[in-house]
């Protein structure tokens, strides 16, 4: 005879009477929570300030390596192409759909792309966000929203918002469409 119960942190565990076979299979929720999007909000705008330090105390080098790190943690560039348009791009070069652009726009210093000054290189101090709205569906993510960043200076840069998180086989959250922009400006 079988039996089946939950085991410690979900898993399941079946049985059979009168013998010694038993496994224990783990049980993965791939649904998202709104804990685990803000979590990851969060983490996005700390690793862009890290970034800015890390410049500031290291240097390029030792700001590129923080940001390759945040791009390969952060990023589903290792699930697929990331749907990336940042804040302050154009022309030919608007769209970072390859891990190489979006180094190249947080930290600079690429001849491919030589508009990129280096977007986390700002001396960034303070990040906040605020969702307009969260979306999820099972394994999908999206938000929009206002991103506030403050310059070691004070200035306060607002930036419209859109992510699209997607968790991972491992069960992490992957930044899988990411656009930025500067808020619109009527004529005055």
């Amino acid at each position: 005879m079988f039996t089946f119960r939950r085991g410690l942190l979900g898993s399941a565990l079946l049985g059979l009477s009168g013998a010694a076979l038993a496994f224990q299979a783990t049980v993965v929720n791939t649904n998202i929570t709104e804990a685990e999007v803000r979590a990851a909000q969060d983490a996005w705008g700390k690793a862009l300030i890290q970034i800015s330090d890390d410049f500031a105390s290291g240097g390029l080098s030792k700001a590129k390596a923080t940001a390759g790190a945040v791009l390969d943690a952060a990023y589903g560039y290792n699930m697929g192409v990331v749907l990336f348009k940042p804040t302050l791009t154009h022309g030919e070069q608007t769209f970072r759909t390859t891990r190489a652009g979006a180094l190249a726009y947080f930290v600079g210093d690429d001849k491919t792309y030589p508009g990129d000054s280096g977007f986390a290189l700002k001396g960034w101090k303070k990040y906040e966000y605020k969702n307009a709205g969260v979306f999820i569906n099972g394994d999908i993510a999206l938000t929009q929203g206002h991103v506030m960043l403050t310059d070691k200076s004070g200035k306060v840069t607002t930036v419209d918002k859109t992510w699209a998180f997607k968790k991972d086989d491992k069960g992490q959250l992957r930044i899988v469409l990411h656009h930025s922009s500067l808020p619109f400006q009527p004529a005055k």
